[in-house]
């Protein structure tokens, strides 16, 4: 008789332990770490805890306002003004961080220089600096008989007590999350490939835009929404370079300190609710332009 080949038969008659499939279950790809259910369990507990049921919170109270009452609270003209100077600085502050946060962290990735460690330190200092601290230092300096202040009031330029200096505080907390977003993807970019491009006759206006950007936009995106987040949120460091004057540099979270101080606890999460609503959708929208971006750069 002929011997059975050892392909033949039941599986694994070869001695052999049967090939995984390519394309596992979602269980399968759902890692190392033991006790799925478990762990998903505590991850949803957890984000509930912190973020789902406090938003849940701001909807309940919101919904204590009859129509009439929540339109008068989140479109008052008061509110309207600290909308337009809360969004419109925190959008200008986060555009400028994009750019020059892209050349900050350009240098301190490709060049080397004396001070190159004390200036990567510089950049972190917004994250492990207080807020108060910032807003009282920023205020000291640009205040018109400050050391900034009184060179440019001559001018004509007063920063201190004005929208300039409200964005100027979003500028200052919002820099390291475009520098710290953008840097590990420009350490990644390995420089032969801009060679490359030159020796295949590139300019170097065309080795920008078409090597060097369309991997640097993603990250400088997500840097820009996260520095627009942290500017729309931002108290602290405002609070004193602003003046706090209604209808003129009076940011929303002061508004809504403020309507918590006169125990209007209704009216305040109803400007919350906005100020969610508004920061969600933008967010969303970055984040879709970021992902459109990425799969363009893939292709």
């Amino acid at each position: 008789m002929g011997r059975v080949p050892a392909t033949s038969g039941a599986p694994g008659a070869s001695g052999l332990a049967p090939a995984r499939s390519s394309r596992p279950g979602w269980r399968a790809r759902a890692g190392v770490l033991p006790g799925f259910g478990l762990s998903l369990g505590y991850t949803l507990v957890y984000l509930s805890l912190l973020v789902l049921i406090p938003l849940a919170g701001l909807v309940v109270k919101s919904s204590t306002l009859s129509w009439d009452e929540l339109v008068a609270a989140v479109a008052s003209p008061r509110a309207l003004a600290a909308y337009r100077l809360t969004f419109g600085a925190a959008l200008v502050a986060a555009v400028a961080n994009a750019v020059f946060g892209l050349i900050i962290a350009w240098v301190l990735v490709r060049y080397r220089f004396p001070g190159k460690d004390l200036a990567d330190a510089l950049v972190d200092l917004p994250f492990a600096l207080p807020t108060a601290v910032a807003g009282i230092a920023l205020t000291a300096l640009y205040a018109d008989n400050g050391w900034v202040g009184r060179v440019l009031a001559p001018l004509g330029i007063h920063v201190a007590y004005s929208p300039a200096g409200v964005t100027l505080a979003m500028l200052f907390v919002g820099l390291p999350f475009v520098v710290r977003t953008v840097e590990p993807i420009l350490r990644d970019l390995d420089p032969q490939i801009e060679e490359a491009a030159a020796t295949l006759g590139a300019t170097r206006f065309q080795t920008i835009a078409h090597v060097i950007l369309p991997t640097l936009i993603p990250p400088a995106l997500t840097g820009f929404a996260l520095a627009f987040a942290r500017g729309l949120g931002e108290y602290g460091s405002i609070v004193f370079i602003s003046g706090n004057m209604p209808m003129r540099t009076e940011i929303v979270p002061l508004l809504i300190l403020t309507k918590l101080e006169q125990y209007d606890y209704a009216g305040a999460t109803a400007i919350a609710l906005v100020m969610l609503i508004a920061s969600f959708s933008l967010l969303l929208v970055i984040n879709g332009l970021q992902a459109a971006m990425t799969r363009k750069g893939r292709s």
